[in-house]
């Protein structure tokens, strides 16, 4: 029982160590407001400039479908190797939707979303 638990926390602990890079960001983005009639909800934009500014293995920014993903915590885990980081900092919505990806990570990349490519 006691080493469920201790599996337990690890891995919640483990979880916050691959999330917390995403909720790290530069005071220096620019923002959108999105007004709907429930509430305001800021989207931050991105032009190609910046986007390309990311693209290192320890800082990994792609864009998928004019939106702008930071998909650094997944670099390492990418189970295609080094392929993720052919396109980083630019366009990787050709390499996204090919035929190597399982239907996963469709679902996943949410969490790594930033925002938008200015248009």
């Amino acid at each position: 029982m006691e080493l469920i638990v201790v599996t337990l926390i690890i891995g919640f602990l483990l979880s916050l160590l691959f999330l917390a890079p995403r909720f790290i960001k530069s005071d220096k983005d620019q923002t959108k407001k999105v007004h709907s009639d429930a509430k305001t909800k800021t989207v931050k934009t991105y032009n190609k400039a910046e986007v390309s500014l990311h693209n290192k293995r320890t800082d990994c920014w792609i864009i998928i479908k004019d939106k702008v993903y930071d998909v650094t915590p997944y670099v390492e885990e990418h189970p295609g190797g080094d392929a993720i980081l052919a396109h980083a900092g630019d366009d990787s919505t050709e390499g996204f939707f090919g035929p190597q990806h399982a239907t996963r990570v469709f679902d996943m990349i949410d969490i790594f979303y930033l925002g938008e490519l200015e248009k």
